[in-house]
């Protein structure tokens, strides 16, 4: 018998995700957002999954495109760090793939290539985030300069939120105002929305949007559920208990022994851990659901185990516990670990029995 850690991915659930996403400006266009192997769904049957319907799709880097491609996706596919070595623009362009231009070293670097096809460039401007991007002094001549190439087929101005999930924030109106002020006198399809702003800022879907967790089911705005309700979780990630003990007040749990019975406690472990991708740093009373009954972590997660707390509940070994998923969002257990979403997703491993449905 198999290990039962399992992770269980919903394609159907994604494909439901992107319509909703796109349903925010339907005239407009959205890139799914797939990198990091889809943010631990599998790059490749998500894209298979949405290529009759999405728009194109954005990966991190080059590796991530060529991946795609030879699993035979066609649709459009943006490099949203664009290229690390000059040597890269020719598989750029013999697979037809998009690259954003962030740097000036980049740009020297299409001004000199001799490239099968000119190229489909996303110019990034910096608005506030301070990590990629032509500063707004700069972008300008960055703009005329690439719009003056032979290598380059077409220009699509974009820029990236700092915190479109925090609707307080004063910085996301500043980094609207500078976008339009800059990319004015810079006539091309512009992209701005990620999951935040597709979902509640109107004003920045422009051309392009580019959903990311949402397409994941989970929402951006951890506090505000109406968000989350039109979205369905995509990942759902299970096991069940191996062993059971009878614990009386004062026996403590677990490595250093974090933590210490105060009655007595009915304690299940659980075949999964940290090696499997589940957080070690989950605290203490972490959600979780035995045979869909709440209940929560106990004591420290260790490689391959970890404790939950079956008092009271129906439930013994070969019971089902699952850990994030359709019944527990990522979104309330995240906190719990001192993340996000995000990392839940990306962290489970490949020792993790996959299930992909859809």
């Amino acid at each position: 018998m198999a290990r039962p850690a399992t992770v269980t991915i919903d394609l159907d659930a994604i494909a439901h995700n992107y319509r909703v996403a796109k349903s925010q400006a339907p005239a407009r266009k959205a890139l799914a957002v797939v990198k990091a192997n889809a943010y631990g769904h599998g790059a490749i049957d998500v894209a298979r999954k949405l290529e009759a319907e999405a728009d194109g799709f954005a990966v991190a880097c080059i590796e991530e495109a060529l991946e795609l491609r030879e699993a035979g996706i066609r649709k459009p596919i943006l490099l949203l760090e664009g290229f690390f070595q000059a040597d890269e623009l020719a598989d750029i362009g013999r697979h037809d793939l998009w690259t954003v231009v962030h740097n000036q070293a980049q740009l020297d670097a299409i001004a000199r290539a001799d490239l099968p096809a000119p190229l489909n460039v996303w110019l990034k401007l910096d608005t506030g985030m301070h990590r990629l991007g032509f500063a707004p002094d700069a972008y300008r001549a960055a703009y005329r300069r690439l719009k003056a190439l032979p290598q380059v087929r077409s220009l699509t101005l974009m820029s990236h939120f700092t915190s479109a999930e925090d609707p307080a924030s004063p910085a996301t109106r500043h980094q609207l105002e500078r976008f339009e002020r800059v990319s004015r006198d810079c006539p091309s399809p512009r992209s701005f929305a990620n999951s935040a702003a597709t979902m509640t800022l109107p004003e920045a879907h422009h051309d392009w949007q580019r959903p990311g967790i949402i397409l994941y089911g989970a929402s951006p705005f951890v506090a505000d559920p109406e968000v989350q309700a039109q979205l369905k979780p995509a990942m759902t990630l299970t096991s069940e208990v191996i062993a059971v003990r009878e614990l009386r007040p004062g026996e403590a749990i677990g490595y250093n022994g974090t933590w210490v019975c105060e009655a007595p406690t009915r304690v299940g472990t659980v075949a999964m851990g940290y090696a499997d991708g589940y957080p070690r740093q989950a605290r203490n009373g972490t959600p979780v659901l035995v045979n869909g009954q709440r209940s929560r972590l106990l004591g420290r997660v260790s490689m391959d185990m970890l404790m939950v707390d079956l008092t009271g509940l129906e439930a013994g070994v070969g019971s089902s516990v699952e850990f994030w998923g359709r019944n527990l969002l990522a979104n309330e257990v995240a906190p719990w670990c001192d993340t996000i979403a995000y990392t839940l997703f990306t962290g489970i491993t490949r020792r993790v029995h996959r299930r992909v449905l859809g």
